[in-house]
């Protein structure tokens, strides 16, 4: 039989455990979406880097699209398993999302010359993420 702490019930031991409130899941959602999109974007560029220019727009700043593919592979994938550590409540994922967003929006600088606007969107949503990870934090987190 489980005991409980001297003077607490279940239902107050619950209370303290940490819930994933409408705004952690907004951000979690948030993050697997740009996630997925970033993986799309570097699955694309690996397999034709013809196809993820616009127009007449220059290349990428550093290295080529073939590498910029692969990073964005990588980090699509962590961003994807960071979510749904959002979603599961895991205590490592809260700083993790705000490290691997913050990641993701500098990796847009490097590829902002290929194709701006997309560049300006995905930086857009991961500014959205950290800030509904840090302004909306819950203190017993």
């Amino acid at each position: 039989m489980a005991t409980t702490a001297p003077g607490t019930t279940r239902s107050d031991r619950r209370r303290d455990e940490p819930t994933l409130n409408g705004w952690g899941a907004f951000a979690a959602v948030i993050l697997f979406l740009a996630g997925t999109f970033s993986f799309l974007y570097g699955l694309a560029a690996v397999l034709n880097d013809k196809v993820v220019t616009v127009g007449g727009g220059g290349g990428v700043i550093i290295a080529d699209f073939t590498t910029w593919g692969w990073v964005h592979m990588v980090i699509g994938v962590i961003m994807v398993a960071v979510a749904m550590g959002l979603i599961a409540v895991k205590g490592w994922a809260r700083w993790t999302a705000i490290f691997v967003a913050m990641l993701n929006a500098i990796l847009q600088i490097g590829v902002i010359t290929a194709f701006p606007i997309w560049a300006l969107i995905v930086i857009a949503l991961d500014v959205t993420i950290i800030y509904q990870l840090t302004a909306n934090w819950d203190r017993r987190d």
